[in-house]
């Protein structure tokens, strides 16, 4: 193999894919990254044997071939080369040889043939999705994703096409996070979901601009995001029924601004209990009361304005929780709509349901 190529040219699709190496590895040949040149084309792979990368550039090429080389060390190399320095990358022998100026590296190589690819993923319907609008769904609903649970199917994020709609869903049994977008033509129906490590790749390499090609399969989902291809395993369990744990008609209504609600629970959780991170909330006509304590006998209070005019209620949650549904929240305004200081709470912004969230309530 021998190709050249500008150090920009080799740097970025590099950075695409080189998440998913990782520094640690089981088999020696998946801390290292696959390349696959072609046609004046050069193909980058990375992969976990959970998620791959493949990122594809355009190069001037000699001589074809594919190499497995050092991932971590090829980015660094990349990064410390002055801007645009033209590179020339080659095999000799069993080494991967970097020339760019006066600089050379010599690089440890493994053969092509042992670096496992994902081929076909049998893919059982295809969507065609506006970047934006996608990235947007899992950014609102990723953080409520489990981390290690023994329940694994809550350690990722749930996309479930029904009628015209695409949904996502996450939930680690304590808060859940729903959002939806149209899709043009109906999908088949239909659940799928995809680990986490999968997700946050998948956020990271989204932009906001163009079409997103998303292909569904028993076992995989693989997305084409322009010269980027990414593909991951999909998690074999069956995901909760979650329509049951979203409030269907809660009785209290609390109206607040969204901005000083945030405020006020991020003044008042400087004095939660550090592990437990509970708040109590008090909520009486047109007034919002936030109280913490902890064990060291410290209290904070504060009050915030809202438009409520039902009974008295006082609940406790968890105030990170609820911080993170309102960062996610657009808009000025937020309903948090209450039944009970022992039911869950339902919390959108008013009169929008295609992005909501659940927060459990919790025993102070």
């Amino acid at each position: 193999m021998k190709l050249t190529a500008t150090r920009e040219d080799l740097l970025a699709p590099l950075q695409s894919v080189i998440g998913v190496v990782e520094r640690r590895q089981t088999m020696p040949v998946l801390a290292n990254v696959l390349l696959s040149a072609r046609d004046n084309r050069l193909a980058i792979t990375g992969t976990d044997l959970e998620v791959e990368l493949v990122a594809a550039t355009k190069v001037g090429l000699e001589q074809p071939g594919d190499i497995t080389v050092p991932g971590r060390k090829l980015v660094d190399i990349f990064r410390a080369l002055p801007d645009g320095v033209n590179v020339t990358l080659s095999t000799e022998g069993e080494r991967a040889i970097v020339r760019a100026g006066r600089s050379r590296f010599t690089l440890s190589t493994l053969p092509a043939a042992e670096f496992p690819v994902i081929e076909e993923i049998n893919s059982a319907q295809t969507l065609s999705l506006a970047q934006g609008e996608f990235r947007r769904l899992i950014d609102k609903t990723h953080f409520s994703m489990a981390q290690q649970d023994v329940r694994y199917y809550l350690n990722g994020l749930l996309l479930e096409t029904q009628e015209s709609v695409l949904r996502a869903v996450a939930t680690d049994g304590h808060r859940l996070a729903l959002c939806e977008m149209a899709l043009a033509s109906a999908g088949k129906p239909g659940q799928v979901i995809v680990p986490r490590k999968g997700v946050l790749e998948l956020q990271r390499i989204l932009g906001t601009e163009g079409n997103v090609e998303l292909a569904i399969g028993t076992n995989h989902i693989r997305a084409q995001i322009g010269d980027i291809r990414f593909t991951s395993k999909l998690i074999d369990g069956r995901f909760p029924e979650y329509g049951r744990v979203i409030p269907s008609a809660p009785g209290k209504l609390v109206l607040a601004d969204r901005e000083l609600l945030r405020q006020s629970l991020q003044r008042t959780a400087i004095l939660s209990n550090e592990k437990y991170r509970g708040i109590r909330l008090a909520v009486k006509t047109d007034l919002l009361t936030v109280q913490a304590h902890n064990p060291e006998q410290e209290e904070a209070e504060d009050q915030v304005e809202v438009v409520y005019a039902g009974d008295e209620v006082e609940i406790g949650f968890n105030v990170n929780y609820l911080l993170d549904a309102l960062s996610a929240i657009e808009g000025d305004k937020v309903e948090i709509g209450l039944t009970d200081s022992n039911s869950s709470c339902l919390i959108h912004a008013p009169g929008l349901t295609q992005t909501r969230y659940v927060v459990m309530p919790m025993r102070l």
